[in-house]
């Protein structure tokens, strides 16, 4: 909230050939009682790679602690599940052709949910590279589907996890980016909307060549103003 502190801390939590895992832990202070409290946990994987050169080979990393030795543990382990999970997930996709059977007649088609926004990448947007940050586009992924998940709820939805947000390609300053997001299915009390962000440069515009640069799926609940979970009504794909 406004007026709060909020503490952010990393480490690279392990390091693999390659690649790196980097934990962030973000606690919130309240500046009346002292007292904190986690707002969200999160694990990003890096990769080290100058400009028009391979990627970098990396050192292992010094363990201190006990609780250092117990996340280079975990860190494989998650790198196993999401390197797991990413190949059941495309041979779902290759193997699934089944249309939806939904029949019911309160069943909200997805088409309304379906959301379009366009951002054009400027300098604040963007690191000294003229890469745009990877938080910005999350945000504004985070904008258009909340809109989404909206249009199902009637009301503020709020965002509780992003899921298998993958960075496909870089987007530099100048490139228009488009945001397309629709609900993806409801289970209760939670909705899930999938974003795909697509870029362009002048030329690409023109030509309609886009570069699918992100994806993700983001997961969302709603309360009503006595605080309590909204249902979520059934879609039709």
């Amino acid at each position: 909230r406004v007026g709060q502190i909020i503490a952010i801390r990393t480490k690279v939590n392990r390091a693999f050939k390659t690649s790196m895992e980097v934990g962030i832990k973000v606690t919130v202070q309240d500046v009346l009682t002292n007292a904190e409290k986690i707002v969200s946990v999160a694990y990003a994987t890096y990769v080290a790679k100058p400009v028009g050169a391979r990627k970098v080979e990396l050192k292992p990393v010094q363990l201190l602690s006990a609780e250092d030795h117990l996340e280079h543990s975990l860190a494989i382990e998650r790198r196993r599940i999401r390197l797991g999970y990413v190949q059941v997930f495309q041979k779902l996709m290759q193997e699934s052709n089944k249309e939806d059977t939904c029949e019911e007649t309160d069943a909200v088609s997805t088409d309304h949910t379906h959301v379009q926004s366009t951002e054009l990448v400027l300098p604040p947007h963007a690191n000294h590279h003229g890469n745009t940050f990877g938080g910005q586009i999350m945000a504004w992924m985070q904008t258009v589907a909340s809109i989404s998940a909206s249009r199902l709820c009637r009301s503020h939805p709020i965002l509780k996890s992003v899921n298998m947000f993958k960075f496909w390609g870089p987007s530099f300053v100048g490139d228009r980016l488009v945001f397309n997001a629709i609900v993806n299915n409801t289970f209760h009390n939670s909705v899930e909307v999938g974003v795909r962000v697509e870029a362009y440069n002048c030329e690409e515009w023109i030509r309609d060549q886009p570069r699918h640069i992100n994806s993700a799926f983001l997961i969302f609940n709603a309360v009503d103003d006595n605080g309590e979970l909204l249902t979520f009504p059934r879609v039709k794909p």
